[in-house]
Parts: C-alpha cells; structure tokens; sequence
C-alpha cells in the first residue's frame, strides 16, 4: 500500500490513540483529586484503579496480539472502543469505591485491546515489513494524548464534574473512535493460501530467537516499570528534594515537548537505521536523565528533557525492535506476549515507588530507579549480541 494510501489510516489510528490514552492512562491524571473530594474514597485507591487497568491489560495482551495476528486489528480495536466506553460508564455511574474499581476491570480490558502494541500490531499485520515509518508516525500523533485530554478533563470537570468527564469520554469512544475504526482501518489482508488451514499464525520460537526475545522482554519490563513509575511521582520526588510545586510541575511539562520532538527526531533519518540503535538511544538517554536525577545536580530541567526524549523513542522502538528481529508474519502474536510483562510492570511499579519513596525518601528511590535504567543500558547490549 503506497504512503499517500497510508495516511487516512494512520491518521484515524492517531485520533484513536489520542482519545484511548486519554480517556484511560491519562485519564485520572486531572480527575483523581476530584473525584477523592467528591467522594471521599483514599486517592491511592483510586489510582490503584488505573494499575488494575494496566495489570488486566498485560494478562490479556497475548490474547490480544494472537486475534491481531487471526483476523487483523480492526475488530480489536473496534470491541477496544467498546469496553473503553463500557468502562467508563461504570466509572461516571460508580455508587461505591468497589463499582469504581470493576469499572477499571472493563477499562482494562479495554487498554489491552486499543492502546499501542495492539495499535502498532494492527499495522504489522496491513504492512507487513514496510510498517515502521506507519509505527514511527503513529507515536507522533499518541504523543499529544495528555496535551489534549489534561485540558479538556479540566474543562469538563469545571462545567460537569469528574463523572460528566467520563460520560463525555464515552461518547468520544462511541461516536469518534469507533466509526474511525469501521471506516478508516482497512480488514487485514488475506494469510496466504493453506494458511487458514490450520491455526495462525505461527508463534514458535527458534533456539536462536529465544534468547533476544527474553532480553527484550527483560528491556520492556524495567524499562516499563522505570518510566511508569516515574511518570506517577515524578512531582512528588521533586517536592521532597525541595523543588517548589510550580516549578516541579514546570520541569514535569518538560517531559512531553522532549517526547515528540525525539520522535520527530527519529523519524527523519526515514528509518536508515536499525531499530536497536533505537532502542540504544532511548534507553541510554533515560539513564542519563535518571542518574542525573539521582546525582542531585542543579541540571533538573536538562535531567527531565533528556529522560522525556528517552521515553519519546522507547515507544516508538519497543513497537519497531520486534517487527525487525522476528519478522512480520509472527509480529501481533509475539508482541502481545512481549506486551504482557511491560505492562504488568507498569501497573506494580507506581505501588512500588509508594513504598519506596515512604520507607527510603526520594534520594533512594532515585538511586533505585537510575540503578534499574543503567541494568537496562546493558541488557540492550546484551541483546545487540544475542540477535
């Protein structure tokens, strides 16, 4: 399929990312507090609303990624819009702190089902080898999610309350994402001939591949885990190392232009590289942004942009590294399964970093989260070996 040809895709998956990140992993970013003030429910609890979410969606990502592979991501995504919607009617309608968390179970369900790696194996599947520029261009549009679901949570809340946001979020899903989907995402091309003969698609490791695949799991879950759990206390780490709330809010805005303008980056060397090196750069910056966090030098606003541009590539080659070093054929399936523990340490490592911060105060916890960056440095290298 020719680039022009690609474009009304992209673009229609670029709005469905937006809104489903930013009707569920940004989603409590805005309405958290409010809702606790509204309900009295403890905000750990609620957040621990969105790690149910995150945990669910890990447990059913290879499920996920083997009904890409089957049938192509439209139906996917499009059930995803559903359960999104589903979800966070529940969420609005919530009497009780228990129906609120059930809510995030649908909502869950609903992530593992629509946010990137079933995005990027949905192009896997229409473009085979020639999807990464489609993947690449895709995290471009994902990364403006929280800035335009924060202020339009903020606008809804004042003109509706937190459960009108949801309401309104639901609808989005319905009357926004969903007809994209039905309309724009193509039905996947057909297996090839004898192929519908038996189970697809194969999903077997070779002895060879078994070691890459391991190391990059290894890459997805510390470096999942690193970054959620600093996206979660990024401003309350700053706060306890003496960093005025303004201006730790100030640096945290940093981390968004940092992520779209290293995709931006990336993007224009049009893929001549391999996507480890990727992968390389992206990790190594987050280690260096981390560690000088961690060091306490007065270079916050530099520690930030450097681990936001990390962060910004690391989307882009968690999608890209897979589809080279194992192929498109096996693409959906084994990325759903190399989803699961990336995201399953995204939803333990928020809870985690509580604790931490709780027992160990922030200069230990920074010294934990620039330990398990580095550790991630080498298990890239390691993997540079191993392919």
């Amino acid at each position: 399929m020719g680039q022009t040809k690609r474009w009304p895709v992209i673009s229609a998956l670029g709005v469905v990312q937006i809104l489903a990140w930013g009707s569920s992993f940004y989603l409590l970013g805005v309405l958290a507090a409010p809702i606790a003030a509204d309900t009295g429910w403890p905000l750990a609890w609620i957040f621990g609303g969105l790690s149910l979410g995150l945990l669910v969606a890990g447990l059913v990502s290879p499920q996920v990624g083997r009904m890409i592979g089957e049938r192509g991501g439209r139906p996917v995504l499009a059930v995803s819009a559903v359960l999104l919607a589903s979800g966070l009617i529940v969420l609005g309608l919530a009497p009780s702190l228990w129906i609120f968390l059930a809510g995030w179970l649908l909502m869950g369900l609903g992530m593992g089902c629509g946010l990137y790696d079933p995005a990027f194996a949905t192009l896997g599947r229409l473009y085979g080898a020639e999807a990464r520029p489609a993947i690449t261009t895709l995290t471009l549009w994902g990364g403006f999610a929280s800035t335009v679901s924060w202020p339009l949570s903020a606008f809804l809340l004042d003109h509706g309350g937190w459960r009108w946001a949801c309401f309104v979020y639901a609808g989005l899903q319905l009357v926004v994402s969903l007809p994209l989907i039905l309309g724009l995402i193509p039905p996947a091309p057909a297996r090839p001939a004898g192929a519908n003969d038996g189970p697809a698609p194969v999903v077997a490791l070779a002895p060879g591949e078994r070691r890459p695949f391991l190391l990059m799991a290894g890459v997805l879950i510390l470096g999942g885990g690193v970054m959620s759990l600093l996206s979660a206390h990024v401003l309350t780490l700053l706060q306890a190392r003496g960093v005025p709330l303004a201006s730790a809010v100030a640096f945290g805005a940093l981390i968004g232009p940092s992520q779209v303008a290293a995709r931006v980056v990336e993007m224009s060397f049009k893929g001549r590289h391999h996507p480890l090196w990727t992968l390389t750069a992206a990790m190594s910056l987050v280690a260096l942004g981390v560690t000088l966090l961690a060091l306490n030098l007065p270079v916050v606003a530099l520690a930030v942009i450097l681990y936001g541009a990390g962060n910004g590539i690391y989307s882009i080659a968690r999608g890209t590294v897979p589809l080279v070093l194992f192929g498109p054929e096996r693409y959906a399936p084994l990325l759903g399964r190399l989803a699961r523990p990336g995201l399953v340490a995204q939803a333990l490592a928020p809870p985690l970093g509580a604790y931490a911060l709780a027992h160990g105060g922030a200069d230990a916890t920074f010294i934990l989260l620039a330990g398990l960056a580095l550790l991630n440095v080498g298990l890239v290298g390691a993997l540079w070996r191993a392919r």
